[in-house]
């Protein structure tokens, strides 16, 4: 277990460090007047002393190698032109929390919508209730996402009369985006849940089960519905960490502080550090997400064979 867990963790750094390195250098070959607020007004000096200040006349590999002794620290560069010379991880702190409320509450709506709506498919599998399930996570799963968020911020505004834009102290706001963002988790969780049900009502135990009088319904709640969520855990770390990056559609449609609303504006306004440091976490909540998972499936679940296993 322990040598498994360290050459997975190693693994995960040297993907890390090769994703931070090309957004890194990628970021390098930006217009350089992302990394000055005023760049209109400063003379060729100027511009040429403010980036010998941030060490970007450097080599590329002596830049790099300070941005990650620095990032290692917490230190992720200053903002330039979001907010003026403003610390990036202090912009930060105050956009994920933000993000990780919405995320973790579509979450839970999710996991809520997707337990038993998978239990009722599978044990009525290839009946109407299923098939109705079956189209309606088609439907979530074909039509692109933009379309049916679009449809329930129309419906939620114009029929049921629902605020749309966000505010802090009005908890109906949160209505019409968590909805929003909790169907694709619930399209993803569902038919995979429902798949896993499926498969553990063709073995021995529940054959035995039935066998000895035991209901179906306490078979499917008690043991089947046990053993279908153990696949189902690696997932959830990475869902969880993706609460952090927030819906980039989602919250800028209903003006949701947030990181997705975030990356937005400071693509627009050419913040090179600020996008710089965005794509990183997105990567690390990613990188950190599959590796956890894979961990604490091995964990629950000890038929899993460490050596076999990949991955990130």
């Amino acid at each position: 277990m322990g040598k498994y867990i360290l050459r997975r963790f190693i693994r995960s750094i040297l993907t890390l460090l090769l994703v931070v390195f090309i957004v890194f250098s990628l970021l390098r070959m930006m217009p350089i007047e992302g990394y000055f607020p005023n760049y209109e007004k400063l003379s060729k000096e100027q511009i040429e002393s403010g980036l010998k200040n941030m060490g970007l006349l450097d080599p590329l590999p002596v830049q790099f190698f300070h941005y990650v002794k620095g990032a290692f620290h917490g230190d992720f560069g200053h903002s330039r032109t979001y907010m003026a010379n403003v610390l990036v991880t202090d912009i930060l702190k105050q956009k994920i929390p933000i993000s990780m409320k919405f995320g973790l509450s579509s979450l839970f709506l999710a996991l809520l919508i997707s337990i038993p709506l998978s239990m009722k498919m599978a044990s009525h599998k290839g009946k109407w209730i299923d098939r109705l399930g079956t189209l309606f996570l088609v439907i979530l799963q074909a039509v692109p996402s933009a379309i049916y968020i679009l449809l329930i911020q129309a419906i939620g505004t114009e029929k049921l009369h629902i605020k749309m834009l966000y505010h802090a102290n009005d908890i109906t706001t949160w209505i019409l985006p968590v909805i929003s963002m909790s169907l694709g988790n619930i399209a993803f969780y569902t038919t995979w849940l429902r798949r896993y049900l499926i498969e553990e009502e063709n073995k021995g135990y529940v054959i035995l089960a039935k066998v000895k009088g035991v209901s179906s319904d306490r078979i499917l709640k008690k043991h089947m519905l046990k053993n279908a969520i153990v696949p189902m855990i690696q997932y959830l770390p990475n869902s969880i960490f993706n609460t952090m990056i927030g819906s980039i559609y989602v919250e800028s449609l209903y003006s949701i502080p947030g990181m997705g609303g975030l990356l937005v504006q400071v693509i627009q306004r050419q913040d090179n550090t600020m996008v710089q440091a965005i794509v990183i976490l997105f990567a690390v909540t990613g990188i950190l997400g599959v590796l956890l998972g894979d961990i604490l499936l091995c964990l629950i679940d000890p038929r899993v064979k460490l050596t076999s296993r990949g991955g990130a």
